[in-house]
């Protein structure tokens, strides 16, 4: 029976490559010149760190497109807000991969309730769509792509 897996992944790769890119920019950049502003990734976290607030707001104005240019769905950002003590600012931004439960939860739904001949499940931070002909489910992968979700989905494993 043919199935697809529905994912949101991200090239953690990809994000150190922008990550190297935007520091190496910050340390060229005149306005940053005798800062000690830097990103740090550890993980799926990206840590900005500067003198000030508005120091911040310009890395992240480096660190976005660095990321868009290289394939990273800036949706998948999750922007925690300033903290500012003393003489030193940090902004902690996480990459969110995997579909959490209730997003995978309104896919199932957003499957079963367009009436189409597919099968929806979820499977742990991923959700399978199955069903007898490969023409549905590309069918379930255009109705995917065309709903406003606030995460980037990808689809893997298309199996006939």
């Amino acid at each position: 029976m043919p199935s697809f897996d529905v994912v949101s992944e991200v090239d953690l790769h990809e994000v150190a490559n922008a990550v190297d890119q935007a520091n190496r920019e910050v340390g060229t950049r005149f306005d940053f010149k005798g800062t000690a502003a830097r990103f740090e990734l550890k993980d799926a976290v990206i840590t900005l760190l500067a003198e000030n607030e508005f120091q911040l707001q310009q890395m992240m104005d480096i660190l976005q497109p660095r990321l868009a240019k290289r394939g990273v769905d800036l949706l998948c950002l999750k922007v925690d807000p300033p903290q500012v003590s003393g003489r030193q600012a940090r902004q902690t931004t996480t990459l969110r991969q995997g579909i959490e439960t209730a997003l995978a939860k309104r896919i199932v739904k957003l499957v079963k309730d367009s009436r189409m001949k597919v099968q929806a499940a979820i499977q742990g931070d991923q959700v399978r769509i199955s069903g007898k002909q490969r023409d549905d489910l590309q069918e379930a992968m255009a109705l995917l792509r065309r709903t406003e979700l606030d995460m980037p989905l990808q689809f893997i494993n298309f199996r006939d």
